[in-house]
């Protein structure tokens, strides 16, 4: 298989299932942010080697970066397309929640708000955070257009939501304190 088709050379690109869009269509936006999430999500892995976190992180990554595809694949499916892929389903968005009610189990209750940072694996770990909120919006602009699979934009809503607290646990886990922010008085 040619990695170059030349079929995008005039700005679109086709859809699984049949198709052709332009490449500035919502739908080619929200896949593109959710393979930027997942490429970031690559970047974390790769900060996470020999890191005290990396027994339970780095594992869950690679799921994530798993269920990722599919999110990108059901994005770029037409939800009349047919079973040609597999989609993103309740059972991804729960297993999401328990990873995220897992890992608060260890972590300090939220009383201020957290800044980014920490260690270049937690650093980059937000970083992916607001690349999948980016990737929620795009989806909800598509969907202003078409139909397309709400447990995508559920699960991107979740996923950035486990994110924000794997960045924390990592960061616990490392021994590196939050830096937190509390607005001061004028």
């Amino acid at each position: 298989m040619k990695i170059y088709t030349r079929t995008g050379d005039t700005g679109s690109t086709a859809l699984f299932g049949g198709g052709r869009v332009p490449k500035h269509h919502p739908r080619i936006r929200a896949y593109g942010t959710v393979d930027e999430a997942n490429s970031v999500l690559g970047l974390a892995r790769s900060h996470l080697q020999a890191h005290p976190g990396a027994d339970l992180a780095e594992p869950l990554l690679g799921r994530l970066q798993e269920e990722l595809f599919v999110l990108g694949a059901d994005l770029a499916t037409p939800l009349d397309a047919g079973p040609t892929v597999p989609r993103i389903e309740p059972r991804h968005v729960l297993r999401l929640e328990e990873d995220i009610d897992r890992l608060e189990a260890d972590l300090p209750p939220l009383k201020h708000f957290i800044l980014p940072g920490g260690t270049p694996a937690a650093a980059t770990l937000h970083v992916a955070r607001t690349v999948c909120r980016r990737a929620e919006r795009h989806v909800v602009e598509a969907m202003a257009d078409e139909p397309l699979n709400e447990q995508g934009l559920i699960y991107l809503n979740r996923l950035s939501d486990l994110l924000f607290v794997l960045a924390r646990w990592v960061n616990r886990r490392a021994g590196v304190s939050e830096s937190t922010w509390a607005p001061t008085p004028r």
